[in-house]
């Protein structure tokens, strides 16, 4: 008798890989055991954790989201259309589900049983090699350019290859960790280290953390005499202990580590140091949980004795970039790792320039980058923008110390030009002796910018005022920043010019929502994504946090969201700001990569429906950011 189901169902497969390399016969046979399942809308195909199904499927008609829960949010992983395949995990790995698998609309799928299909994989060469070559590569298809789409995307958090996703994944940490009291004895504590093989001791007080001990403070206080054997623990402990929440995720995890230089952090029941502990992290827990990862490549950036070293590990930076834009990682999160990673080879230049001069520093200085690079938005590599200031000297002794630290930004300059970051064409770096220059300079030099904001000013405002501490004494730093809001407090004038040129880039789009492009030039009919896009919400962020005297929040992204944290009545407005600056930036980086170039101009003609409507939305949030300048600096006179 006919099975008209069957064939139907063997008719779709034999033009969907892996499928098409069977004969008709061998599909009608896998079709026969086949099954039809349809799902409404929001069905639930199967659940993390939910014991693998006998059978895979593969998609007919709508569409199946796989999904992971973070931070009480759904995270859309990949989504599979007509003929993509889903649920191999039970192939090759006897565990359960990973993700969640929902329908995104109304959905036919053919479940292909896993006990029948599995002989034809051993028999037929061609479906093996594909298999491996798409488990491999964790694509669905990997002789499709265009679209390879995530065959196995369900276990992508254990593939070791696809790193960047485990950003995701919440970090195991030790429960019930080893603690003691703050008046018992370092030998004490050192004993319990020894017999218990671990690195580290958290020093509690009824149950809350007050300290912690770790194998570094025996190095350094005790076995160099500082502090003797006998005495109390309280007396090395460092102080403040971080903690965290036990719902960090690894990502997370890394961030506050890299931020606050340490390798242990104490797990607490609501994260702060004022709950009862409940475990703790070391930086061996997040290098098992991600073997690589932007930790490793800071350690290897430490480590790193010459320039190409350095160059490799950005270039490996590069890969995690292009991993996680990939694995579509939000870009602020992105920013934030690269940043860190960006700083750590920046100092390491500056270590091994000193090395190379062999001289120590005359005096105190410190590293500053400016522009994209102290935002922390640097992800291509572009050109550098950095500065140095140094320590006020007697006036006999200013052009000896000058001509040392010229020499060693010029040698810094070098070395991260030779990694990958070109020279500034405007010679905006520390390299230049105009920008390397005493502290009395800078804070004169800053007090003009603000006290008499004529165009140039304005144009250095809109790079300087973007700084970011890299290396040497960061109190020389600290004294720029008062000078800066002393000078601002009140200044209607400053805001008023500062604001006049945020307005000056209105949202980039006609009267009839058409792109405002490029009308001459080389980049003729391209749209300026930077200069229209990106630059209007950055110079409005960086003006209301000026307003706002924010400190120490300099990326765009977390400006507003600071804003919104600090004007719920405008909430909203900078939470759009904030997302539209992520889609912008985004699409930028992309094409950066893909054309190997700055990314700042987009040819329209090459992006999908979806993403010209993406950029679209992008731009109403510039409006209503504007507006509220336009309101709050009195710049009526500017629309």
């Amino acid at each position: 008798m006919k099975n008209s189901i069957a064939e139907r169902i063997a008719d779709f497969l034999k033009n969907q890989p892996p499928f098409l390399s069977l004969s008709l016969p061998d599909l009608i046979a896998i079709s026969r055991e086949s099954q039809v399942v349809y799902l409404e809308k929001n069905q639930v195909l199967f659940n993390v954790n939910d014991q693998p199904h006998s059978f895979f499927y593969i998609v007919k008609d709508g569409a199946v989201g796989l999904s992971i829960s973070y931070d009480e949010k759904e995270i859309l992983i990949d989504k599979c259309d007509e003929g993509d395949i889903m649920g191999l995990r039970p192939f090759f790995a006897k565990d359960n589900y990973l993700m969640d698998a929902i329908a995104r609309e109304e959905s036919l799928l053919y479940a292909i049983p896993i006990a029948v299909f599995k002989p034809y994989i051993f028999q037929n060469p061609e479906v093996s090699e594909f298999l491996l070559e798409s488990f491999a590569s964790n694509t669905r298809n990997p002789h499709d350019k265009e679209n390879k789409g995530k065959l196995i995307s369900e276990n992508i958090i254990y593939n070791e290859q696809d790193a960047a996703m485990q950003y995701f994944k919440p970090i195991s940490y030790t429960e019930n960790p080893i603690t003691a009291t703050g008046k018992e004895t370092i030998k004490s504590i050192a004993e319990t280290m020894v017999k218990y093989k671990i690195g580290s001791v958290i020093i509690e007080k009824n149950y809350l953390p007050i300290g912690i001990i770790t194998d570094k403070d025996l190095r350094s206080k005790i076995a160099t005499g500082i502090f003797a054997i006998s005495d109390s623990a309280d007396q090395i402990m460092s102080v403040p202990v971080i903690t965290v929440s036990a719902k960090r995720s690894v990502a997370e995890i890394q961030l506050i580590m890299m931020q606050h230089n340490i390798g242990h952090l104490c797990v607490t029941s609501d994260g702060t140091p004022a709950s009862e502990i409940i475990g703790i992290i070391s930086e061996h827990d997040v290098f098992t949980a991600q073997a690589n990862n932007p930790g490793v490549l800071v350690k290897q950036t430490k480590r790193a004795q010459t320039p190409l070293e350095l160059k490799v590990i950005r270039a490996n930076l590069t890969k995690l970039i292009v991993n996680a834009l990939y694995e579509n990682i939000p870009i602020a999160h992105i920013c934030q790792i690269v940043g860190e990673v960006n700083t750590a080879i920046t100092r390491r230049a500056i270590e091994l320039s000193i090395f190379k001069i062999k001289q120590h520093p005359p005096v105190r200085f410190a590293w500053l980058n400016i522009g994209s690079q102290g935002r922390k938005e640097q992800l291509l590599l572009t050109d550098q923008d950095n500065a140095l200031v140094f320590e006020d000297v007697a006036a006999e002794r200013h052009d000896e110390v000058k001509k040392y630290f010229i020499r060693l930004a010029e040698n810094v300059t070098h070395i991260l030009n030779i990694v990958g970051y070109e020279l500034c064409p405007a010679e905006m770096m520390a390299s230049n002796p105009l920008w390397c220059n005493s502290l009395t300079w800078w804070k004169e030099q800053y007090t003009t910018w603000i006290i008499s904001p004529g165009e140039k000013g304005i144009l250095m405002c809109s790079i300087f005022f973007d700084y970011d501490f890299v290396y040497g004494d960061e109190e020389l730093v600290a004294e720029i920043t008062k000078t800066i809001f002393k000078n601002i407090d009140n200044n209607q004038i400053f805001f008023a010019y500062l604001g006049g040129d945020a307005l000056k880039n209105p949202p980039p789009l006609s009267f009839f929502r058409q792109f405002l492009v490029e009308k001459d030039g080389e980049h003729k009919d391209e749209f300026d994504v930077k200069g229209r896009g990106l630059m209007p919400l950055i110079d409005a962020a960086r003006l209301l946090c000026l307003h706002q005297k924010t400190i120490g929040v300099n990326n765009t992204f977390l400006r507003f969201k600071e804003l919104a944290a600090l004007e719920p009545q405008n909430a909203s407005i900078y939470e759009a700001c904030s997302d539209a600056f992520s889609v912008l930036q985004k699409f930028r980086t992309e094409e950066g990569f893909a054309s190997n170039s700055s990314g700042r101009y987009l040819d329209l003609d090459k992006l999908s429906k979806l993403d010209k409507l993406k950029l679209k939305n992008a731009f109403h949030p510039i409006h209503e950011v504007q507006e509220i300048l336009k309101t709050r600096f009195q710049l009526t006179y500017f629309t």
